[in-house]
């Protein structure tokens, strides 16, 4: 005869957990934490996406609402009667064409300018050991502490001395000195970054150090330049403290300033104004969709083939 042992008999009795098994709300809390997280990310993106374009929905609805007010007083978000005279009056009964000709002229003339000089400055305090290197940095870098306003007056009293006080030219020459500072650092820090042994090896197989320059560095430093380009011309594009004080003749106002002269001690024509907002913000896009394949074209080419 077999002995049943006795705690067989013995009452069914739930095994307590451990402190390091989790219960079942414990695996409840954890699962929707994780189900909500996404959610929760989703929603502030969405919110900062808001954020981000009300102001450019807000412009948009003032350039086509009727009138000079910014929003109707019922704080509809679009107006009841969208028009078109804020952008036709701008274009058609003032020179905006011209003011919009001037600034372009300006601002690509800096840019191709500033890129120039500050590319070839940049890469000579890179490469080249001279005189008076450190100082230049230090100086260099100490301009950089100082408003570019606090020049307004030298610049005025320079360009009025050789003449070209109320000229185009004369107010590129001043944005392409102001802009010249942080673009040569901006470059010189990325131009350390390509090993020196490429131009050493340019210059064993030939190459002079123009040719090294143009055709080794440059093509390396494109996400630089591209970046470099862009911040010039929106320098000159958005300026408008020494575009008011250094240009005198109406036609040749850039649009900063024409669209400044629209106002009056007794009004602000906030449509005028969001129309013309729209109309130049199209160069700026064009020039960053332009430019942006170069912002990683750069880092693609490389100076091994294979």
């Amino acid at each position: 005869m077999t002995v049943r042992p006795a705690e067989l008999d013995a009452p069914l009795v739930a095994r307590p957990r451990t402190a390091t098994e989790p219960g079942v709300g414990a695996r409840g809390r954890r699962f929707l934490s994780r189900a909500a997280a996404p959610v929760l990310i989703h929603a502030f993106l969405v919110a900062m996406v808001i954020f981000a374009l009300f102001p450019i929905f807000f412009v948009l609805q003032a350039a086509f609402r009727p009138g000079q007010s910014l929003y109707s007083l019922s704080l509809s978000l679009w107006p009841d009667h969208p028009t078109w005279d804020n952008f036709t009056y701008i274009w058609t009964q003032q020179p905006f064409p011209t003011w919009l000709r001037n600034s372009l002229a300006i601002a690509i003339g800096t840019m191709i300018c500033g890129l120039i000089g500050s590319a070839t400055g940049a890469y000579a305090i890179a490469r080249f050991r001279f005189a008076g290197k450190k100082i230049t940095l230090i100086t260099l870098l100490a301009i950089q502490a100082f408003p570019s306003v606090l020049a307004l007056i030298p610049i005025y009293i320079i360009l009025k001395t050789v003449g070209l006080v109320g000229s185009p030219f004369g107010l590129m020459l001043a944005y392409v000195a102001g802009a010249l500072v942080f673009s040569t650092w901006n470059l010189k820090g990325y131009f350390d970054t390509i090993p020196r042994e490429l131009d050493e090896a340019a210059l064993i197989d030939g190459c002079t150090v123009t040719q090294a320059f143009v055709r080794i560095i440059l093509p390396l430093s494109l996400p630089a330049l591209a970046v470099t380009a862009l911040l010039m011309f929106l320098t000159s594009w958005n300026e408008w403290v020494m575009a008011q004080t250094l240009l005198l003749n109406e036609d040749a106002y850039t649009v900063p300033v024409g669209l400044w002269g629209l106002a009056s001690n007794y009004r602000i024509p906030w449509g005028y104004f969001a129309a013309g907002s729209l109309i130049v913000s199209i160069p700026v896009m064009v020039l960053f969709l332009g430019l942006q394949r170069y912002f990683r074209s750069g880092l693609t080419v490389g100076g091994v083939k294979g």
